[in-house]
């Protein structure tokens, strides 16, 4: 998976997830008091589907994403196939990677790599912008994670039979999925874990009130 997307965007799939089914499971406890476990049911039925159609939508865009940055690439390297100039070429460049390389590299250094990108796009055949396995295996991880996030709050209502008590239960284990979230993402950062798990729980719950109170 980690070939595919890279850690920000996985963890952030798996919290998109849990937060649109914590938005149906918080506000259940009514449906579950007057419908019982056939509303329980469809209530399940109702939050999987939302996150296979979420799923399948956070799909379709990352192939979108993946050709749009392709495509400018492309059209990056067209225009310094084409100009005449050989420094305007080189000020193309620069201007799509300076703020990224300004912190770390000298003005002279990155002038000289400049010139070398320069150089190789120029003497580079252009490539078609066609889909490839890494854009449908992006897609397929980006589908699944935001599927899989649901499941545990399905598991609860097949073990317990108190409705109620399942309900419960099952926002107790998404609200701690959603702290485990936060608490593996500062790996990848200079935070600390546990301040970061509890900032994600608090931002999860903060971004499901919303949700409901905005009728979603």
């Amino acid at each position: 998976m980690d070939r595919y997307l890279d850690p920000a965007s996985s963890l952030g799939e798996i919290m998109f997830g849990l937060i649109m089914t914590l938005t149906f499971t918080l506000g259940a406890g009514i449906v579950i008091e007057e419908e019982g476990r056939e509303g329980a049911r469809e209530m399940l039925i109702g939050l999987i589907g939302c996150n296979i159609a979420w799923g399948v939508i956070d799909a379709v865009m990352y192939i979108v994403n993946e050709l749009f940055t392709r495509g400018k690439r492309r059209r990056i390297g067209e225009i310094v196939r084409r100009s005449t100039d050989v420094r305007e070429g080189e000020r193309v460049i620069a201007g799509e990677l300076d703020e990224m390389l300004g912190d770390v590299m000298t003005a002279p250094e990155r002038a000289s790599l400049y010139t070398r990108i320069a150089h190789i796009v120029r003497t580079t055949p252009a490539t078609a912008n066609g889909m490839t396995k890494a854009d449908f295996m992006g897609a397929f991880w980006s589908f699944w994670l935001v599927v899989i996030s649901s499941v545990p709050a399905a598991i609860p209502f097949l073990l317990i039979d108190n409705l109620s008590l399942a309900l419960r239960v099952s926002n107790a284990v998404l609200l701690a999925i959603l702290f485990i979230t936060g608490f593996h993402w500062a790996r990848y950062t200079t935070g600390k874990p546990w301040v970061v798990g509890f900032s994600f729980l608090a931002g999860g719950i903060a971004l499901v009130l919303m949700a409901i109170a905005l009728g979603g």
